[in-house]
């Protein structure tokens, strides 16, 4: 099965990078290539997307699945791959209890299937490369944040960039094969021997924002309503301008 699913003008503003509103409305039909297992409940689709535009670390798309009886589910994703020009883009998915689109990408799914994508979309939580940035993000709040670290990179840009994320344990750790000395991981339900459990607390952001690089940082936080809020409180409780806390929050 290929193109169904089975159903279970540029504006700117201060802070937000323009987004061009043609390129923004087409829908393209992109081909998946590969799946790839991250965690027991999160995996990478590799979507192959004709005359793909490019994106900016952080952006997100639009993707559309279309059942064989013209029912149409459609969500929001991040892209997790950094810019390139492979006319590739990533996409890690959880696997939601009950969710339609998730669902199918983590149970109908195989290479050579087809979706609708449409975007990139947005341009406030897009990273350029051209500031120092902090990035936290738990569970799958990660995905966009790893499309930075990624660019960051692949780029060698010498900019200040350190990321702090939150998993349960170890074992729900998305990209943890990838990470490197940019990254904390903080975990709150069970951790390495010798290693505290917890959440992300003023103590894991202390010894950045006690020491931030030349103009300060840009932060930008990604995960659950409730992870957005403890977190973006912890940074401006902390020092952290409120202007400069960019937020994108799911559920």
């Amino acid at each position: 099965m290929t193109d169904t699913f089975a159903r279970p003008a540029p504006f700117a503003v201060p802070g937000r990078i323009a987004v061009g509103e043609q390129t923004a409305a087409v829908w393209r039909t992109a081909t998946l290539t590969e799946i790839r297992r991250e965690t027991p409940r999160t995996a990478t689709f590799r979507l192959a997307v004709p005359a793909w535009a490019g994106h900016l670390p952080g952006q997100h798309l639009m993707v559309r699945l279309t059942a064989a009886d013209g029912y149409v589910a459609q969500r929001h994703y991040s892209i997790a791959s950094a810019p390139d020009d492979s006319g590739h883009i990533e996409l890690t998915l959880d696997h939601v209890e009950g969710g339609e689109v998730s669902g199918w990408f983590h149970t109908v799914a195989r290479p050579g299937d087809r979706v609708e994508v449409r975007g990139p979309l947005s341009g406030f939580f897009a990273w350029p490369g051209d500031r120092p940035a902090l990035l936290l993000g738990a569970g799958s709040g990660v995905v966009p944040l790893m499309s930075m670290v990624r660019y960051h990179r692949a780029r060698r840009l010498s900019v200040p960039l350190r990321m702090l994320v939150s998993a349960r344990s170890p074992e729900d750790l998305v990209y943890a094969r990838e990470l490197g000395a940019e990254t904390t991981p903080v975990f709150t339900r069970a951790a390495p021997a010798g290693v505290p459990v917890g959440r992300l607390s003023a103590a894991h952001l202390a010894p950045l924002l006690e020491r931030p690089p030349a103009g300060g940082w840009e932060a930008y936080v990604c995960g659950s309503n409730a992870f957005a809020e403890h977190a973006s409180r912890l940074l401006v409780a902390a020092g952290q301008p409120a202007h400069r806390v960019r937020i994108e929050r799911f559920g």
